[in-house]
């Protein structure tokens, strides 16, 4: 632990109370002048900020039919109007999300992964249609049952009339300042489907075959047999689906080319399905030339079960050129609040004391369940423990993900195989039921939605815990001045003596439940946490004002209690040099320094830096480099990310 008093900044009373807050953020992105001017400087320096936003993951076909014309698709056998075979489709699509849309703004969410809208082999394999969107025929195309039953498929033929149900989904998301995330698949495409396998399509021209495979597009090694064996893992076939040879380039020109299309279309982020199965090289040339063409896009990838103990996921996490989604989070959180296991919340505990391991622990994709794993609650069908398991996802580190309908209960217990490390689907995709915006919970989720973009300490801040046992779990997201305090009580009513919350002195009310706690010499002192409760206090301080705000981000540097990080530079925002008067960063863990530092004077201009190391009683220690360049934008919020110097 580093002292929390190494550097104060002026205080502030401004709390979070009430949902307006979320009216007062701004973007913090400035913008070409025109939508056809290329500004380099602009895109090349942004920064592609995405901690301060709600995900909301969207199984198209099982969310809303907002046009049951398409609802046939090219094969009506795979369509069922009962809704009562879980293989086959029933008929949502992305009218009827753009239907839903002012519901999903209004519960906080800001941004909407869907499952993958590529055109899909139009066929059973093991009683189940592509439903899901992992079994792709051809990237360059829309499914056509999730748009009009008229319009063209292809992304080439629409690209600049722009006028299909995607391109409206595009522009209504835009219009009401959310994101679209993008479901991908390169590992493989389809499984043998009536004889076919991985017969792969550009812009419908058939371009490979798996039982034809002359140039070499796919591995041959069979299914995997030893998931402890990397080269399997990497080479073989997952549940037998033809795995793409990423050793081919005409392949890897392919997969880019066609994400590319999708990114040109408006698609803002990306998430990657099962990256463990390919080499980090791939996505490390695939990362870099997608983000080359699009630098400010946002990517996530999913390694199934990782987590912090795991070396081969914390690598792929560290240096792939993505962040990843935070299965060792999600699996601490289901067993401590669905399952009920004796440990409770010191197994998430043990997790984020693990957070040093990454370089970028707070832009984890966190969540606590999804399309292949039972809900939580068929878990545990507890509305109050579901509600715990939420507050603690949209408080802690990372970016919270909300699997859809959990705001309304969501879930179906069809499978009665109850393991929570195994999956259960199709029955963990119900249909979307109901759209009820008066309950407590929905409204929840929108207060806390608000608090993680109005109060800097929730998206970019450090987490200390305050107190812990298996029932009892308080903390604090700290960031400058700025501070969120959290209790959480999953078993019976007690009365806690004294906690330590580090707010300014005087009475603060809970957002969620406006209960008045009154803090003194930064505790409160015999607080009440009734059965199943959760309490979230909010203090924000002064925010970061300049024409230009330089997000800096130092990995790798090892500190001790009482020491501190600066930058130090050639201008008045760095001290010119005078390390009295360097910028200091901000603690997150064992492994990262944050900071966001004002710059004015120097906006536009190029200057040198490099970081140094205040040490009570000691000499600064400074890295050990020639000073790193950068012209600073002339206006925006741009980023670095360096590695101290040894």
């Amino acid at each position: 632990m580093v002292s929390k008093d190494s550097h104060k900044f002026p205080d502030s009373q401004a709390s979070l109370t009430t949902t307006e807050a979320e009216d007062q953020i701004q973007d913090s992105t400035s913008k070409p002048k025109t939508e056809t001017e290329i500004d380099l400087e602009f895109l090349y320096t942004r920064d592609i900020e995405f901690r301060q936003e709600t995900i909301y993951f969207i199984v198209v076909d099982r969310f809303n039919d907002g046009d049951p014309e398409n609802n046939q698709g090219a094969n009506p056998e795979l369509y069922d109007s009962d809704r009562e075979d879980w293989g086959k489709y029933w008929g949502g699509d992305l009218q009827g999300i753009i239907d839903k849309l002012d519901y999903l703004k209004n519960l906080g969410v800001t941004a909407i992964w869907l499952t993958p809208l590529f055109e899909q082999v139009e066929a059973l394999s093991v009683d189940m249609a592509a439903i899901h969107g992992y079994w792709t025929k051809d990237f360059k195309r829309i499914n056509p049952r999730f748009i009009g039953k008229d319009e063209n498929p292809s992304l080439n033929a629409t690209q600049s009339e722009k006028n299909t149900t995607f391109d409206l989904l595009i522009a209504e998301l835009h219009q009401r300042k959310m994101k679209l995330i993008l479901d991908i698949v390169c590992n493989h495409s389809n499984p043998d489907v009536g004889g076919k396998k991985g017969e792969l399509y550009n812009d419908g021209v058939k371009i490979a075959d798996f039982n034809d495979d002359q140039d070499n597009w796919y591995h041959h090694y069979g299914e995997v047999t030893n998931w402890e064996d990397e080269w399997q893992v990497q080479n073989c076939e997952l549940a037998g689906l033809a795995t793409f040879n990423e050793n081919n380039i005409d392949y890897r020109n392919y997969i880019k080319s066609a994400i590319k299309q999708w990114l040109d279309r408006g698609v803002d982020v990306l998430r990657v399905d099962t990256v463990k199965h390919m080499p980090i090289w791939f996505w490390q040339e695939f990362n870099a030339d997608i983000q080359n063409h699009k630098p400010d896009v946002f990517i996530f990838g999913e390694w199934i079960y990782s987590e912090p103990k795991n070396d081969s996921s914390v690598e792929f996490a560290n240096n792939s050129g993505m962040t990843i989604l935070d299965f060792g989070l999600c699996m601490a959180i289901r067993k401590a609040l669905a399952i009920g296991e004796e440990e409770g919340f010191n197994l998430v505990q043990e997790i984020l004391d693990l957070d040093y391991r990454y370089d970028g622990a707070t832009e984890l994709i966190t969540f606590i369940d999804n399309h292949d794993m039972h809900r939580f609650q068929t878990l545990n069908p507890s509305p109050e423990m579901l509600r715990l398991a939420v507050i603690l996802l949209m408080t802690t580190r990372g970016i919270p993900c909300l699997y859809y309908g959990t705001e309304q209960y969501l879930h179906d217990d069809t499978n009665g195989d109850i393991n929570p490390y195994g999956n259960n689907d199709p029955y963990n995709r119900p249909m979307m039921e109901s759209w009820d915006t008066e309950t407590p919970f929905y409204r929840d989720i929108r207060l806390l939605s608000g608090l993680r973009r109005f109060n800097p300490a929730t998206s970019l801040g450090s987490q200390w815990q305050k107190k812990l046992t298996p029932d009892i779990y308080c903390y604090i997201r700290r960031y400058r001045d700025s501070i969120v305090f959290v209790a959480l009580n999953r078993g019976e009513a007690i009365t806690l003596e004294t906690v330590e919350t580090e707010l300014p002195d005087g009475e603060h009310t809970c957002i969620l439940t406006r209960q008045k706690l009154v803090v003194k010499d930064g505790m409160i002192h015999n607080l009440e946490l009734d059965e199943q409760v959760a309490i979230v206090i909010s203090h924000v301080g002064q925010k970061i004002k300049g024409k230009t705000i330089v997000r800096v981000q130092l990995n790798g540097v090892d500190t001790k209690p009482g020491e501190t990080i600066v930058v130090i530079g050639n201008c008045p925002e760095l001290g010119n040099w005078d390390i009295t008067k360097a910028y200091p960063l901000e603690y997150i863990n064992q492994n990262t320094w944050f900071g966001e530092i004002p710059f004015n004077e120097s906006a536009g201009k190029p200057i040198v830096y490099k970081y140094a190391m205040l040490r009570e009683g000691e000499s600064p220690l400074r890295e050990n480099l020639v000073a790193r360049r950068w012209v600073v934008a002339e206006e925006g919020t741009v980023k670095w990310r360096d590695r101290w110097a040894m």
